[in-house]
């Protein structure tokens, strides 16, 4: 037996009982016996200073009565083939909600998106990740319908809890009903888990049936283009009553085994968890450093970055980032900035205390967002999330020139740029959007304001017409990020330090054997001056981003950002 099959094997043994783990060992061995895998012991380079994510949703840019993702890749081609590598394409097979979270089928594509040669024909040109939505199902899937109906293979695939029973330890990332009741064929009620909405089924992952059901469907990603996976709210895949049911030590096993089984196929795969929470529950996924995800993304970027630039002060921010390590050189954060999603609260846990959470709040009520709560153990609600685009996040009313709110918000993305990890940017971001509040009122759901649906036309037509905001906005960043990639110190993890030089100036150092680089960005609206004998001494750089050369005083404006290259490592 191979050292793949070797540890396959003890990572069932600690989830499932004897007679279920060797049961899915052995249909996961057949599975792996016609496919070509290695042996994954080694430290590998899974990422390099290139890599860049694209979050997009596969009809975030479409054409009426056309197949979407054939739109997405015209855009791709157009306009980022030089500055991105990779592309995150959120949920796109047929859904019931959530704007594909809810998925109906794991095996189809949604039809208006197009089908499985168009991911086939993206994936030529760029790597692609998937989500892998193993916590929940669809209440409209056949699944759950065969469920109903007590098909065989399907009488366990949801988790029946009577009503009565004390859920209260539960931890609930939202505000609604942990139970949901549903009526079988023979008439029979239930109440069935359901973490995140009514048309949201839990699976039940201690059958054994429905845990060969999703390892088949992992394995079919795989096969069809997935260089990248995403499990989507893994932390809360197993459930316990009686505990919190989250981050439970088999959801710990379960990644370590997909990790296992993804590097036995694919040599460079890479797993990233979606877990967001705060950050010592974050960074847990990472395990060893050699056996779990080896990406988790950065939840604690997005609201901590947008409190600094509120308050104009980079000084909580540069103490939390000093602590971004990482267990090995396999492993790295996805640093993003806004998502699909909203800017999640529950990462400043423990960094800022709870009246400045409700400034943020105000903060964000104000330029026009919304606020998403979840229940708490005690039946009261917190904040979980903030819904605004993250363009309209970080703008100030008193500011009436559009220009200055622009270059605050670029100024956040290159801090996000320049931080130990890979880059994630939100098609959105890329393209100024700013918040869809006529979206909001067609869906009567928080999280559409930052997921507008473009037409092609309608786009191309607003990037070349919107000088001042669109295309200002897609041409800085994509410059930006091709001028990034070709430095070897933004390595994912090349060695970083950031330095206490102003509190309103965030500074980093970066460097490698080959190369140093001194990264600062203003977050002030005022024109700072900044010695530059506090870096080092006698300096000489050039700015990469300016293309000039620099030394003694480094005047920054408002908002302004320098590379800084200390002339003497040429």
């Amino acid at each position: 037996m191979d050292k793949d099959l070797k540890k396959i094997k003890y990572y069932l043994s600690k989830i499932y009982d004897t007679p279920r783990s060797e049961n899915a060992f052995y249909y996961i061995k057949k599975k792996l016996e016609n496919r070509k895998h290695r042996i994954s012991d080694n430290i590998l380079d899974y990422f390099n200073e290139k890599d860049v994510l694209l979050i997009t949703y596969g009809d975030s840019i479409k054409k009426e009565n056309e197949k979407s993702l054939k739109y997405l890749r015209k855009f791709y081609q157009r306009f980022l083939s030089d500055s991105i590598n990779k592309i995150h394409i959120l949920p796109f097979f047929p859904y019931s909600s959530d704007d594909g979270f809810s998925i109906i089928d794991y095996y189809k594509i949604n039809p208006d998106m197009g089908e499985w040669a168009d991911i086939g024909k993206l994936s030529k040109d760029v790597d692609l990740m998937f989500d892998y939505v193993c916590n929940h199902i669809s209440s409209q899937s056949g699944w759950f319908e065969n469920y109903l109906e007590e098909k065989p293979g399907f009488r366990n695939l949801a988790i029946e809890v009577d009503p009565d029973t004390d859920l209260s330890g539960v931890v609930r990332p939202r505000d609604k009903p942990l139970l949901t009741e549903f009526e079988k064929k023979s008439g029979e009620k239930v109440h069935v888990w359901t973490t995140f909405s009514s048309d949201q089924i839990d699976l039940n992952f201690k059958d054994i049936e429905v845990f060969k059901k999703m390892i088949d469907v992992f394995l079919f990603y795989i096969g069809n283009n997935a260089k990248w996976i995403r499990l989507d709210a893994i932390a809360y895949l197993w459930k316990e009553i009686g505990t919190s049911c989250i981050h439970l030590p088999e959801v710990h096993y379960f990644v370590k085994l997909l990790r296992t089984i993804m590097n036995s196929i694919i040599k460079d795969g890479v797993i990233i968890t979606e877990t967001n929470v705060p950050h010592k529950d974050n960074i847990s996924y990472f395990g060893n450093g050699r056996d779990e995800a080896q990406i988790v993304y950065n939840f604690t970027l997005p609201p901590l970055l947008l409190y600094s630039f509120i308050k104009e002060d980079i000084t909580e921010f540069s103490r939390w980032v000093k602590k971004l390590k990482t267990p090995s050189n396999s492993t790295t954060f996805l640093n993003f900035t806004a998502s699909h999603d909203g800017i999640g609260v529950r990462p400043l846990e423990g960094i800022i205390d709870n009246s400045e959470i409700e400034d943020i709040i105000k903060h964000i009520k104000n330029n026009g967002g919304m606020v998403s709560y979840k229940t708490d153990n005690t039946g009261g609600k917190s904040p979980y999330e903030l819904n605004i685009t993250y363009l309209d996040a970080l703008k100030f009313p008193e500011d009436k020139n559009e220009l200055i709110n622009i270059k605050r918000f670029l100024a956040s993305q290159i801090i996000a740029m320049v931080l130990p990890g890979i880059p994630a940017v939100y098609i959105h971001s890329l393209i100024g959007t700013r918040n869809w509040l006529e979206g909001i009122e067609k869906t009567n759901r928080k999280r559409t304001i930052n997921r507008k649906k473009f037409e092609y036309e309608e786009i191309m037509n607003q990037i070349k017409n919107d000088k001042k905001r669109k295309k200002y906005i897609l041409d800085s960043y994509t410059e930006l990020l091709k001028k990034r990639k070709q430095q070897e110190a933004f390595h994912p993890n090349a060695n970083f330090e950031p330095i206490n030089i102003n509190k309103r100036v965030f500074c980093i150092k970066r460097w490698t054997n080959y190369q140093t680089l001194y990264c600062l960005t203003n977050i002030s609206k005022k024109r700072i001056e900044i010695n530059s004998d506090k870096l080092i001494q006698n300096p000489k750089f050039r700015d990469l981003i300016s293309n000039k050369n620099l030394s003694n005083k480094i005047k920054l404006d408002a908002y302004q950002s320098v590379w800084l290259e200390p002339e003497r490592n040429k």
